[in-house]
């Protein structure tokens, strides 16, 4: 691990948590608390940005290759991440609420990889 590879995963996970939070506030469903939308923005973030910052970058097939680590990185997180929220919150919901909480979960995913690549 590089110096101060670690100090930089912490900014990014908090930049990650800071861009994402406000859109899971807004956008997931009415019947989520506000709480409960706060701990997701936290719970998400931390489940999978150790596996895109710590356990993908060294796979050999991702290792030389910015754009298949990319591809990885940004399918797996919103799959896994709507996985985990759909598990944990969502498994009684009707579909409209499960297809609304997944697209705003995709849509923080995609801001905070746009905004991160921007910064």
């Amino acid at each position: 691990m590089p110096d101060g590879y670690l100090l930089q995963m912490l900014k990014g996970f908090a930049l990650t948590v800071l861009i994402e939070a406000p859109i899971l506030l807004v956008g997931l469903a009415p019947s989520h608390s506000w709480r409960r939308k706060l701990l997701a923005a936290l719970w998400l973030t931390a489940c999978t940005y150790p596996i895109v910052w710590l356990t993908l970058p060294p796979l050999p097939v991702l290792r030389h290759s910015r754009a298949a680590y990319l591809v990885v990185a940004e399918t797996f997180a919103p799959l896994a991440e709507c996985l985990l929220f759909w598990l944990a919150f969502d498994r009684l919901a009707p579909r409209r609420q499960i297809a609304r909480d997944c697209v705003t979960i995709v849509a923080a995913n995609l801001a905070s990889f746009v905004i991160g690549e921007m910064v």
